[in-house]
Formats: structure tokens, C-alpha cells, sequence
């Protein structure tokens, strides 16, 4: 079992959804992290639907529904799910260039003692999660 914390994130109308969490965590010391809850909108978002392999950007007035994901110190792997103005729902891996309309509401749970990370799969053939030991912050500083 490993202890945990949270860290309440809130980002502004226009930052990037994925540059903007990666900058406001990595002061936070967020190795190994989860989305425990998100409300917010957005005016843009860039998502990477099943299957495809490039972006797809929607520009409107999105509600966020869900955004879950694991989190790490290179960013993460977040997919996400928005609703148009006529409650319209599409959703899939975040990429970036989301951006945030009124407000984006983080709720992120940190594990302590590990570090996420990714390594090769072949069975999937994409960078898979990997959980590491994550050394002591006191000792790593000295």
C-alpha cells in the first residue's frame, strides 16, 4: 500500500490544458499521479480518437464530463470526454492543445514511494505504464 496526497489545481481561461497541468504539478513533485476529479470547459479541444492516429480539434464551447488518467513527471496519458453546446459527447486521448474557456478544476492524487513511467510494449506497440521506486526526496537532494 502506498500513502497518498491530493493537489487542488485550478487553470485559467486560455492556458493549455496539458502544458498548463505538467507546469502547476511539477513544482508539486508528482511522479506518480492520477485525475481524481475535474470540472471546467473548454474552447478548444484536441483529442486523438480511437484508432486514428492524428488530432482532431474541436473549436466551441465544451463542457468537460470526465478527464482520467495516470500522471507522471514527462506528463501522462489523460483521455477525456466534452459536450458541445447541444450536449453532443465525444471523447479520446487528450493531446495537446486544449484550451481552457472559463476554468479547468484538478483534483490530481499523488502516490508517494513511486514514480510512474513508460516503457515499450509489444504487445500493444505503444509506451505502456511501468511503476518504479521512487528514492527518497531528503536523500536525492544531498
Amino acid at each position: 500500500m502506498y500513502p497518498a496526497r491530493f493537489v487542488v489545481v485550478r487553470l485559467l481561461p486560455g492556458e493549455e490544458l496539458l502544458s498548463a497541468l505538467a507546469g502547476r504539478l511539477a513544482g508539486q513533485g508528482v511522479a506518480a499521479g492520477w485525475i481524481a476529479g475535474v470540472v471546467g470547459s473548454l474552447s478548444v479541444a484536441a483529442l486523438r480518437f480511437a484508432g486514428r492516429p492524428d488530432t482532431t480539434c474541436l473549436c466551441d464551447a465544451f463542457e468537460i464530463v470526465s478527464l482520467c488518467g495516470t500522471l507522471d513527471a514527462d506528463g501522462g496519458h489523460l483521455h477525456m470526454t466534452v459536450a458541445d453546446p447541444q450536449g453532443t459527447v465525444l471523447g479520446g486521448h487528450v493531446m495537446p492543445g486544449s484550451v481552457v474557456r472559463t476554468t479547468c478544476e484538478l483534483v490530481v492524487g499523488v502516490l508517494e514511494g513511486v514514480a510512474f513511467g513508460r516503457e515499450p510494449c509489444p504487445l500493444s506497440g505503444y509506451d505502456e505504464l511501468v511503476i518504479l521506486p521512487q528514492p527518497d526526496r531528503k536523500d536525492s537532494a544531498q
